[in-house]
């Protein structure tokens, strides 16, 4: 699996890592935050809440690899 790296420049206060997930994509993925700090180890020196200004690198997961689950209907 592949992934895309997306620049996002931080322009609110009291921003955390989570919520900078949660705003991209409008879910919780402690994967994408594992990988977060592992493209930007200074995250961490900053505490709980990110500066205006900084620019984070973002991983975006290719999902192109997720596998196709047939949906079932158990009532009509």
């Amino acid at each position: 699996m592949t992934e895309t790296i997306e620049k996002i420049e931080v322009t609110g206060a009291g921003l955390t890592a989570s919520r900078l997930i949660w705003n991209r994509f409008r879910a919780a993925s402690p994967e994408t935050l594992g990988r977060l700090y592992d493209l930007n180890p200074r995250l961490a020196g900053f505490g709980t809440h990110i500066p205006v200004g900084t620019v984070v690198l973002m991983p975006i997961p290719d999902t192109s690899d997720d596998k196709i689950v047939e949906q079932i209907t158990l009532w009509s």
